[in-house]
């Protein structure tokens, strides 16, 4: 597979070229236990101001969650807004941005979908994919699928189903708070997705690593928006 730098390979403007790089990215998804226990994991989101997008990766160690470092990328978006697609937006800066940590992390929560998708392929898994390393999303709400809500208490979990599957699972991370829709993007597999999930979020519903990236996004945008 050619690399993640490859424009003509990774990032056709070409809709029909996007739909085969998708079922291509598809078929090299790994949907398998984690290797080792992750000594640092990542959290990556992002902000959108105008036509750029502001992505930030925080590295933590793990499960001290003690953060390392944190870096960012600002990018001109090249692909429009095209739901089912939306990897295609975000991707490239998040990679950038991935790859800026001075530290390859061993596993990296994504603010989205991993197989829990409709073409199985959400912006975790396509990172995750491109970069050869385990990645999962972590989601706010449901894409697609379905299930029954999880039990109160933090832990708690039910499977979500899709077209006959299982792609995820929905996770109570906090009790008596909303549950989080965890899918394997890449390298992990549903349980050791949940682990890593639960080892991550201490005091708040949000696993630490993300909700840092979306912090930092945020005041990255309001700075550069009071700058303009």
């Amino acid at each position: 597979m050619k690399t993640c730098k490859d424009d003509t390979f990774v990032w056709p403007r070409d809709r029909m070229r996007v739909r085969e790089v998708q079922a291509e990215l598809r078929g090299k998804t790994l949907i398998i236990p984690l290797e080792k226990p992750p000594a640092l994991v990542a959290g990556v989101d992002a902000a959108f101001l105008d036509d750029s997008i502001i992505s930030v990766a925080c590295l933590y160690r793990y499960p001290e969650l003690t953060l390392v470092e944190e870096k960012y990328v600002v990018k001109k978006l090249r692909f429009p807004y095209i739901p089912g697609f939306l990897s295609f937006r975000e991707g490239p800066a998040a990679i950038e941005a991935i790859e800026k940590l001075s530290i390859r992390p061993d596993c990296v929560i994504f603010d989205g979908q991993g197989i829990a998708h409709p073409k199985r392929i959400g912006v975790a898994s396509y990172v995750g994919v491109l970069l050869d390393m385990p990645v999962v999303g972590c989601a706010k709400s449901r894409l697609v699928g379905e299930y029954k809500e999880p039990g109160k208490r933090r832990g708690s979990w039910s499977p979500l189903k899709f077209d006959g599957d299982t792609v995820g699972a929905v996770l109570r991370t906090r009790t008596n708070v909303k549950p989080l829709f965890i899918s394997p993007g890449n390298r992990i597999d549903i349980r050791g997705s949940i682990e890593i999930i639960l080892g991550c979020t201490v005091k708040y519903r949000l696993p630490e690593p993300i909700r840092r990236a979306d912090a930092l996004s945020k005041r990255l945008k309001k700075t550069m928006m009071e700058g303009a």
